[in-house]
C-alpha cells in the first residue's frame, strides 16, 4: 500500500470514527429525550384527569365520571385513552385501526385489577406502547373502573429513527467528501516527496548530481526540498573534489614514479648508492604532495576550521621567531596588529609559513623577507614581503590555482592551500608588487570581535 493510500484510509478511518461516535452520542440523547418526554406526557395526562375530577364536584356515577372526560379530552399525536369499568372496556378515543389498544386483552385486564397508579408496556399492530393506568373511584358507586392513556413509543422512536438515517446518509456523504479531499491534498503534499524519491533514484542510477528540486513555497515540504537541493550541492562539491583529487594526484605522482622506474632498471652497481638517493628524493617529494593534496581535499570540508581567539599581535611575532632558521636572510617584522580576533589561528599560521618558505625559494643569502599584520577598517591583512624577483601581473591570478608552476610558485600546491585557508576564513589570498621591489603575498579575512562571530571588529 502507498503512503498516499495510506493516509486516506486514515482519514477516512479518523472521519467515520468520529461520526460514528457523533452518531451514537445523538442517537443516546435522542432517545433518553423521547423516554423524558413520553414520561412527562404521561404525567401531564394524570394531573389532567385529577383537576377535571376536581372541578365536576362530588359524582356518584364513576362511568358517567370517565365518559364526560373522554367526551371533552382529545387525545394528543400518537396518544389513545380508554376507560375500563368493571373489567371491560366501556369507551376509547377515536384511534387508526392499528392503533385500538383497547383490544389488549392482558392490558385490559391489568387495568382492572390495578389498585393505584401504574405504568408499564405494552403491545400492538403499531408498535410498544408505553400506558399510564389510573385507577378511578366514585363514593357511592362500587363500580371497579380506571382510566388508560397509551403513547405509542415506536410511532415517535420512528421520528428518531429518520433523523439518525438522515444523520447516517450525510455521514456516508462527509466520509467520501473526506475521502476525496484527503487524497487530493494527500497527493499535493506527497508530490514534492515523491519528486525526492525519484530525483534521488534517478540520482543513483545515472549518477548525475547537476539535477534540483523546484518545490515553492514557504512549508515544510518546500524545506524539505532544500535540505535536499543542498545535501546535493554538498555530494556534489565532494565528488568535485574526490575527482580532482584523483586527476591532481595521478598527475603530479606519475613523474617522480616513472623517475623512480626509469633509474631502478637502469641502476647498476657502481651507481647504485646515487640511484638510492635519488630514489629516496623521490618518494620524499612524493609524500610531501601526497600530504598537501589531502590537505587541500580536506580544506574544502566543513570543519577544516577550528576557530577560536587569536591574538593577531603574538601570532605574527611567533611566525617571525619560527621561520628565523628557514634561510640565511635579513628577517624584519613590518607591522603588527594589536588585536584579537576569531579565527584559526594553527591555519593562519600555515599560511603565513606557507608565503615565507616561497620567498626563501626566490630570494638570494641575505635577502630581505618581512612579516606583518594590521587591521584594514574591518578586515585583518597578514603578509609576507620579500625582495625577490616579484611575480609579473599576467600570473598572479593564477598562482593560487592547484598545479601551476611560475616565478613563485614552487610546486604547485603550497599556494593553493594558502588560498583555501583565506577562503575558509571568509577571505581571499592575493599577491602585490613590494614598493621597494620584490612581492608582497597577502591573506585577507574579515575581522569579528571575540566573543561574538559574524560581527565585524573595530580597532581597540
Amino acid at each position: 500500500m502507498s503512503a498516499h493510500t495510506r493516509i486516506v484510509a486514515w482519514v477516512l478511518l479518523v472521519v467515520a470514527l468520529a461520526l460514528t461516535v457523533a452518531g451514537s452520542a445523538t442517537w443516546s440523547l435522542l432517545v433518553g429525550r423521547l423516554d423524558a418526554r413520553v414520561g412527562a406526557e404521561l404525567a401531564n395526562e394524570a394531573e389532567k384527569l385529577r383537576a377535571f375530577a376536581k372541578r365536576a364536584g362530588p359524582a356518584t356515577d364513576v362511568r358517567g365520571l370517565l365518559r364526560d372526560y373522554l367526551g371533552t379530552m382529545t387525545p394528543d399525536t400518537y396518544e389513545t385513552y380508554f376507560s375500563v369499568v368493571n373489567g371491560k372496556v366501556d369507551q376509547y378515543s377515536v384511534v387508526r385501526s392499528d392503533e385500538r389498544l383497547h383490544l389488549n386483552k392482558e392490558l385490559v385486564a391489568a387495568a382492572s385489577a390495578a389498585q393505584e397508579p401504574s405504568t408499564g408496556w405494552a403491545s400492538s399492530d403499531a408498535g410498544q406502547v408505553r400506558y399510564l393506568v389510573m385507577p378511578v373511584r366514585v363514593t357511592g358507586d362500587d363500580r371497579k373502573a380506571a382510566f388508560v392513556v397509551g403513547v405509542f413509543y415506536d410511532e415517535q422512536r420512528r421520528e428518531v429513527t429518520d433523523v439518525m438515517r438522515s444523520f447516517a446518509l450525510t455521514s456516508a456523504l462527509a466520509v467520501a467528501v473526506a475521502g476525496a479531499a484527503g487524497w487530493l491534498v494527500a497527493g499535493r503534499v506527497l508530490a514534492p516527496v515523491r519528486l525526492v524519491r525519484k530525483t534521488a533514484e534517478r540520482i543513483s542510477d545515472s549518477a548525475d548530481l547537476t539535477r534540483r528540486l523546484d518545490v515553492p513555497g514557504d512549508d515544510d515540504i518546500s524545506a524539505l526540498a532544500g535540505t535536499f537541493n543542498r545535501m546535493l550541492d554538498r555530494l556534489e562539491r565532494a565528488f568535485a573534489i574526490q575527482r580532482e583529487f584523483l586527476d591532481d594526484a595521478g598527475h603530479e605522482l606519475r613523474t617522480p614514479l616513472t623517475v623512480v622506474r626509469g633509474h631502478l632498471e637502469l641502476m647498476g652497481e657502481e651507481d647504485r648508492e646515487e640511484t638510492v638517493a635519488l630514489v629516496l628524493d623521490e618518494l620524499e617529494r612524493m609524500n610531501r604532495i601526497v600530504d598537501d593534496l589531502l590537505l587541500l581535499a580536506r580544506s574544502e570540508q566543513p570543519g577544516f576550521l577550528d576557530v577560536g581567539e587569536v591574538a593577531v599581535a603574538e601570532l605574527t611575532v611567533d611566525v617571525l621567531a619560527k621561520v628565523r632558521t628557514l634561510a640565511d636572510r635579513t628577517w624584519r617584522l613590518d607591522e603588527v596588529a594589536d588585536t584579537h580576533v576569531l579565527a584559526d589561528g594553527q591555519r593562519l599560521t600555515q599560511a603565513l609559513v606557507q608565503f615565507v618558505a616561497n620567498a626563501v625559494r626566490h630570494t638570494r643569502d641575505g635577502g630581505r623577507i618581512s612579516v606583518g599584520s594590521a587591521l584594514r577598517g574591518q578586515r585583518l591583512e597578514l603578509w609576507v614581503r620579500d625582495d625577490g624577483p616579484g611575480v609579473p601581473a599576467d600570473q598572479r591570478a593564477r598562482i593560487f590555482e592547484r598545479f601551476v608552476h611560475g616565478a613563485q610558485t614552487g610546486t604547485g600546491l603550497g599556494l593553493a592551500i594558502v588560498a583555501n585557508i583565506a577562503a575558509a576564513h571568509g577571505g581571499r589570498a592575493e599577491v602585490r608588487d613590494a614598493p621597494e621591489g620584490g612581492a608582497v603575498f597577502l591573506i585577507s579575512i574579515p575581522a569579528y570581535r571575540t566573543g561574538e562571530p559574524g560581527e565585524p571588529h573595530s580597532d581597540r
